[in-house]
């Protein structure tokens, strides 16, 4: 039986077990041969401390101040690689491990989430691995991004495959290729204080078919999806998704999605918490959420948030790729929170293919309505400065694409919902910082929306409200920003 959560949220402990030893033994990588110069090849040594750490039983790897150049670096179990302040761990243009053949499952999703190997520091059925102090693991701008990868060369930084209990405390990753962190089947993570500096890369972190998973006091700065929980199919199998947080942080997408769901949804997602965070920047979507493969993902909740300069504050869309085995059916979104979320400033930080702006959006389908929404105590202000003609416009249909742009400009200036059911805004305020034409809320084909304690600011155009083939809508509460009484479309 599904658990659906209603009221309070279930609150997750997120638990991850110690390596065990305090006083472990310690094994210097410099004992093993590492000359920490910046131009001979460390990763050997790397490699034996970490053996000899791994055999011990709960052992310290320890990398003084120093630039270790690397090729790929293997972790194992039972171990902790502190990396001390003034050591950089620096990726080597070559020499990196080629990615293992994937051949029956590869098909499902892009190059880079179907390799695990060729990164600069890899780990499979790997448990109880610490990864701690205020060093650097830097690309160098050596790990690539593209799906073509010369042999030779990395596009990942760290790739974690089936691992179990892993710490990773005050590390910077920087200049990370295609992905800083990468993990795939694994259960029981906490990575705090942790900063991934790759803003003209690629990807920040993802976390695939993972769960028991906290990001706490950390900041992450991407060009692709800064913080990304995704479900693919390539290990052959997926895992829901469940009981993760990420909390207390700073995240950042110079050209994409700042905290994302997707696109890659085979499996499903839920019980998860976003709280006590600042979106500094997203191209495409602050909070974004996409079905596109048959997941189904529910029991979400976003809590005490600020977005700045977002081009699309919150986005919401089931489509129907079905990139996974078996011909998936339409995934389905449901019970998802929005709590005390504020927005300023939301164009896109920087100049990508479509607007710079969009109104938020929820978009389901027709065959799958997304149900279960509360909007309590959201205040944005938008650019606004659309002419009242927009608010006729009718976005198009879209199954395989997920972008915000791929609905052009939207009806409403606050919000635009289409295919949607049980649908709440209370005690929330969407306000422009230019005259705007259009609504502040459109919809189209939504069952059961309520507005109680809502404020917008008056639309230059003839309507404030728009329900377009939508029934079940109820206002109460509900004025402009200056005490007038909303004038309402209805057809």
């Amino acid at each position: 039986m599904r658990r659906r959560l209603t009221g309070a949220f279930v609150a997750l402990a997120v638990v991850v077990a110690p390596v065990g030893v305090a006083k472990a033994a310690s094994f210097n990588v410099k004992d093993y041969g590492a000359k920490g110069d910046g131009k001979a090849i460390d990763s050997v040594a790397i490699d034996k401390a970490i053996t000899a750490a791994s055999q011990a039983v709960g052992g310290t790897v320890e990398i003084p101040p120093g630039t270790y150049l690397s090729r790929s670096i293997h972790l194992r179990s039972n171990i902790t690689i502190n990396l001390q302040q003034g050591a950089r761990i620096v990726a080597s243009g070559s020499g990196i491990d080629a990615p293992e053949p994937n051949p029956t499952y590869g098909r499902y999703q892009d190059f880079g989430h179907s390799h695990f190997r060729n990164a600069l520091l890899w780990g499979e059925n790997v448990e109880n691995v610490n990864l701690t102090g205020k060093g650097v693991i830097d690309g160098a701008n050596k790990l690539e991004t593209g799906e073509n990868i010369p042999a030779g060369k990395g596009d990942k930084m760290l790739s974690l495959k089936f691992c179990r209990n892993v710490n990773i405390t005050d590390v910077t990753f920087r200049e990370a290729g295609h992905f800083a962190i990468i993990t795939n089947g694994c259960n029981g993570m906490k990575l705090d204080r942790i900063t991934v500096d790759t803003p003209d890369d690629r990807d920040g972190i993802n976390f695939i078919n993972s769960s028991n998973v906290e990001l706490s006091n950390s900041t992450v700065i991407s060009s692709d999806d800064a913080v990304a929980f995704k479900s693919d199919y390539a290990t052959g199998k997926t895992f829901p998704s469940e009981n993760n947080v990420v909390r207390d942080s700073t995240i950042q997408s110079t050209e994409n999605n700042a905290i994302q769901f997707g696109s890659e949804t085979c499996g499903s997602f839920r019980n998860i918490q976003f709280r006590n965070l600042k979106v500094t920047g997203a191209s495409k979507a602050g909070l974004g959420m996409v079905s596109m493969d048959g997941a189904v993902i529910e029991d979400v909740l976003y809590d005490n948030i600020q977005l700045t300069r977002t081009g699309s504050p919150i986005f919401i869309h089931v489509g129907k790729r079905g990139r996974c085995p078996n011909d998936p059916p339409t995934g389905k979104i449901r019970n998802i929170t929005y709590r005390n979320i504020t927005g300023t400033n939301l164009t896109a930080p920087r100049d990508i293919p479509g607007d710079p702006e969009y109104a938020s959006t929820i978009s389901g389908r027709a065959d799958s309505k997304i149900t279960g929404l509360t909007f309590d105590n959201v205040r944005l202000t938008v650019p606004g400065n659309h002419k009242e003609s927009d608010a006729s416009k009718s976005p198009p249909e879209v199954s395989d694409a997920y972008p915000p742009r791929i609905y052009g400009v939207r009806p409403a200036f606050g919000f635009w919902l289409r295919n949607a059911a049980d649908v709440r805004f209370l005690n929330s305020t969407i306000e422009f910082e230019k005259n705007d034409g259009r609504p502040a809320f459109t919809t189209d084909s939504v069952q059961n929306i309520s507005l109680d304690g809502v404020q917008v600011e008056r639309s230059t155009g003839a309507n404030d409200l728009q329900w377009r083939r939508s029934g079940g809508t109820s206002v109460t509460n509900s004025t402009t920003t200056n005490g007038q009484a909303l004038r309402t479309k209805t057809g």
